[in-house]
């Protein structure tokens, strides 16, 4: 249980910065020792390669548009990188429990990096680029405290990462609807305001003046 307790929460993570949490569990597998988690997640080309691309993440998520521009990429990588964890998580049990793992953890992470992507969209409207720092600087620091604190109260932590899935889908519900109607009523005023095809609009039937 306190297992797929913690590959929920890093499934949840990874949807936000998978580099971080790879990097997070790297650094406490090594410190620690933690049996939960796996031993290859603490080796040095492990905690390198998450170390560099966390860096590579941190400045584009940072900058408007680049960071959708990035969240695209990663629609792919980081539901696989929360998969993987769950596996890795499941160790040397039976392919059910790996299968479960792997669902669980890539099913978490995709999930939350839609909400993330939602939202992304919604801070770039807005006129200055500080939102999408601060936004970025509060994801990057739930990540850390969630899967920080997963490695030792796992159950907690997968009720903490549940409670913010599920706030993050109902602001990402809110924001498409909200965009939805926009379009909506920006559609109808274009329809008002477009002339007729045939003519002026009085039903006259004269030319118009020739200037």
């Amino acid at each position: 249980m306190e297992s797929l307790a913690l590959t929920f929460s890093s499934g949840w993570a990874s949807g936000i910065n998978a580099y971080l949490v790879v990097l997070v569990l790297g650094v406490v597998q090594r410190t620690t020792g933690a049996e939960e988690i796996p031993d290859v997640l603490g080796t040095w080309p492990v905690l390198a390669a998450a170390g560099l691309l966390f860096l590579v993440e941190f400045v584009a998520d940072k900058v408007p548009y680049i960071d959708s521009t990035w969240d695209s990429i990663s629609t792919v990588i980081r539901p696989t990188i929360g998969a993987v964890i769950g596996i890795l998580i499941a160790g040397e049990a039976d392919s059910l429990n790996e299968a479960v793992g792997a669902v669980v953890g890539g099913t978490s992470a995709l999930m939350s990096h839609l909400v993330k992507a939602s939202e992304r969209l919604a801070v770039n409207a807005s006129p200055e680029p500080v939102s999408n720092s601060a936004v970025s600087l509060a994801e990057d620091g739930l990540v850390l405290f969630v899967v920080w604190f997963a490695t030792a109260h796992p159950l907690i932590a997968a009720g903490i990462a549940a409670v913010l899935l599920v706030a993050g889908l109902v602001v990402a519900y809110l924001i498409l609807r909200a965009i939805r109607g926009g379009w909506r009523r920006l559609t109808r005023r274009g329809r008002r305001g477009s002339p007729p095809p045939d003519g002026p609009s009085d039903g006259s039937t004269k030319p118009y003046p020739v200037q």
